[in-house]
């Protein structure tokens, strides 16, 4: 089915890849309270206090869900946007999945901590408990600095090429990519701390371009006239 035609319900069928896109990428958004909520689990005596696991695996929950939200943007996206450059688009896919894959191995690191405190492991687990915990604000950096700016590049780059979205919209992805970029690598290298207000900064250009994008796409679609140019050049 092209994506110009017209679904059973009525809906192009590019009007319904781009809702289901933008809805996917409000979805993704849902997982900003882990930050709180992973707190008390990455705390130095977490696995000796008495306290609850329910905040952290509410958190763990929350990440599984933009994880898989996030391969989702990629997988119902690239069928569009392969019309544009084929090579771009899958390279968006495998950097999506890359991106989840680190922010699944993060949750992974959390949940561990959880299981060492309600198995009381005691002092001896302690050590473990503190790596687990700095393992996770490392990768963190990886899912949530580098991989996202990487894949806002490439996708603000295929959206401006395409004009399927206002360029001005795509060009808040192809600036908001790099400042990223390098606010990971201020991180890393510890020019600045991680959880900075300069670290902070660095990802407004991607907040703002993946809010408004879904917004977007989940209100307005994507542009007809660039549908059908890319239909009549595929």
């Amino acid at each position: 089915m092209s994506g110009t035609s017209i679904t059973n319900a009525g809906m192009p069928a590019h009007r319904k890849r781009s809702l289901t896109a933008g809805l996917l990428y409000l979805l993704t958004f849902v997982s900003i309270p882990s930050l709180v909520l992973y707190k008390p689990a990455k705390t130095v005596n977490y696995i000796l206090g008495s306290g609850g696991d329910t905040s952290a695996i509410i958190g763990a929950i929350l990440e599984v869900t933009i994880a898989v939200a996030g391969i989702g943007t990629a997988v119902v996206l690239f069928p569009m946007l392969k019309k544009q450059n084929e090579s771009a688009a899958l390279a968006l896919v495998a950097t999506r999945i890359v991106e989840s894959a680190c922010i699944l191995v993060g949750v992974a690191f959390i949940l561990t901590i959880v299981t060492m405190h309600q198995d009381s492991v005691g002092v001896a687990g302690l050590q473990v408990s503190h790596t687990l915990a700095t393992l996770y604000e490392r990768i963190f950096l990886l899912s949530q600095s580098f991989m996202p700016g990487v894949c806002d590049l490439l996708l603000g780059f295929l959206l401006y090429k395409s004009q399927l979205v206002p360029r001005k919209l795509a060009m808040i992805g192809i600036a908001g990519g790099p400042l990223l970029l390098l606010g990971y690598l201020a991180a890393i290298t510890g020019a600045v701390g991680q959880h900075s207000a300069v670290a902070g900064l660095s990802a407004v250009g991607v907040f703002v371009f993946e809010l408004s994008l879904g917004f977007w796409l989940t209100i307005k679609g994507f542009n007809p006239k660039a549908v059908a140019a890319l239909e009549q050049n595929s």
